[in-house]
């Protein structure tokens, strides 16, 4: 069994994956924030929960890296 070392790939595609999660959860809070005239915080708060979001995607996903 020879393992290799996680590789660059690895690290990109890890932080693809917070960069989306943050966006996708700031448009959402946007676009919700958007119906009741509040576009601005919501997609403020939706940019903080999508750091928080996106950080437990990555260490579920590379948990054994």
């Amino acid at each position: 069994m020879n393992r290799t070392s996680p590789g660059r790939a690895d690290a990109a595609t890890a932080g693809m994956l917070l960069v989306a999660a943050i966006v996708t959860c700031a448009a959402i809070g946007f676009g919700v924030g958007a119906l009741i005239d509040l576009a601005v915080p919501l997609g403020l708060a939706g940019l903080f929960a999508g750091v928080v979001v996106g950080v437990i995607l990555v260490h579920a996903r590379f948990r054994r890296i």
